[in-house]
């Protein structure tokens, strides 16, 4: 294989060079020095999204940029533990890569104490982690992250009840879970006083429903929406530039107008780019 890096620590020493004179206190950036690990994570989540996006709709050079900058959140975290004596970049990357050695014994097998267990037992791996970590929680839900978005820890919560047995074998029961869901919300809208927190209650179990069925089918329900976010972003802009061309503005639109522009901008298709693989 040919080695693709031949100098491991050049730019990644120079990174960690840069972040340093950002957070001098007396010679670095204003807007650096102010910042904590609280003020960052939205920042980091936000880079996470711009290289899926990159992924999806850009180029390998976009998809390069966009993992230097979800890189320098990384760096920015471990600067910030530095200063609190707490770790440093170096230690963060020692913690990765001897987890990634612990749980692939299959790969590593001199390397590592798990040596006996077999290839992608992920599972037994991260509950032996847990135990030498001290843990008790012996839940099939342990370790698993309380702030994950929820579409993805919904997905998670399923899998794992999957794991146990508690799950259906074919894709009706699902479909039919479905419908029950509806049905629960229009008899919610249909008594006297409507109560909002019952209603959002059964919104929420249509929502878990719809990822359940998502599963079944082998849909990520997080790119699935995301998918659906784009494709209605995209007609509904379409049905903007339609209004403003005949001399409208979008308020002054009736619904039926907008319904007819909106199912002429279904008939258009709609083209995004790929990532050159």
């Amino acid at each position: 294989m040919a080695n693709h890096y031949p100098h491991k620590t050049q730019h990644i020493i120079k990174l960690l060079d840069i972040m340093s004179k950002l957070r001098d206190p007396l010679s670095g950036c204003e807007w650096d020095l102010k910042q904590d690990f609280n003020s960052i994570i939205p920042h980091t989540i936000e880079e996470a999204y711009e290289v899926a996006d990159a992924i999806e709709n850009g180029t390998m050079d976009d998809v390069c940029d966009e993992l230097g900058d979800l890189l320098f959140q990384v760096v920015f975290y471990a600067q910030l533990a530095a200063e609190q004596d707490s770790f440093v970049f170096d230690d963060v990357a020692e913690r990765i890569s001897n987890k990634l050695i612990r749980r692939h014994p299959h790969i590593f097998a001199q390397q590592t104490p798990l040596a006996n267990k077999k290839a992608g037992d992920w599972d037994e791996i991260k509950k032996q982690e847990r135990r030498e970590k001290g843990e008790t929680d012996s839940s099939i839900f342990a370790g698993l992250t309380a702030g994950l978005p929820p579409l993805i820890k919904a997905t998670k919560l399923q899998k794992k009840c999957a794991k146990v047995g508690f799950d259906w074998d074919d894709i009706p029961p699902v479909i039919d879970k479905v419908r029950e869901e509806i049905i629960e919300i229009e008899e919610e809208l249909a008594k006297p006083v409507k109560q909002a927190d019952l209603i959002e209650e059964e919104v929420g179990d249509l929502f878990f429903a719809c990822v359940n069925l998502a599963r079944h089918l082998n849909v990520d329900a997080e790119r699935a929406l995301s998918k659906a976010n784009t494709k209605f972003e995209t007609r509904f802009r379409h049905v903007e530039d339609a209004v403003k061309f005949e001399g409208k503005e979008i308020k002054q639109c009736s619904l039926d107008e907008l319904e007819r522009h909106w199912v002429r901008a279904k008939k258009i298709k709609i083209k995004s780019k790929k990532v050159n693989k």
